[in-house]
């Protein structure tokens, strides 16, 4: 049996808007998919918007689903999450403490030195305008901060 290595077979099996089959066969994209219909509320209503606002932002995005049921975003990598609570549906942005809000759209895990959060609850309303704002610099930040890994010479 010949095993792939890490790298050939993430090449091998990424597809942009979903990676890698799951062990019952079915693609991060389609758990996303069930997700949304599980919930049955507002908050399916607010994650599959949120899901379309990333995708319009950044059509090269790809879906992941990680940590046992947590709808990831990514492009060079992690963009955002979307954790669904009780009362809240949670978009987590990796990097988010390096991203300009100047319309303050964060209003979660603001203390910390990396990520930053935006809590939807029943009835918000989403400014579109400024959500994909946000989600094309994340975006910018992970490709600049790859463009610069790769630039940077190996040492000896």
């Amino acid at each position: 049996m010949i095993r792939k290595t890490t790298a050939v077979k993430k090449a091998a099996t990424s597809v942009k808007g979903s990676t890698k089959d799951a062990k019952d066969g079915s693609t991060p994209s389609q758990h996303i998919d069930a997700r949304i219909k599980e919930l049955g509320d507002w908050r399916s209503e607010m994650l599959a918007r949120i899901r379309g606002i990333i995708k319009k932002a950044d059509p090269d995005v790809v879906e992941e689903w990680k940590w046992r049921g947590v709808p990831v975003w990514e492009h060079d990598g992690i963009i955002c999450t979307g954790e669904t609570y009780k009362a809240v549906v949670k978009m987590t942005f990796a990097k988010g403490a390096a991203l300009d809000d100047p319309t303050d759209l964060f209003n979660s895990s603001l203390e910390g030195n990396t990520r930053r959060a935006i809590d939807f609850h029943e009835g918000d309303k989403i400014d579109e305008k400024a959500l994909k704002a946000l989600i094309r610099e994340a975006v910018e930040l992970n490709t600049s901060a790859r463009a610069t890994k790769k630039k940077e010479p190996k040492s000896a």
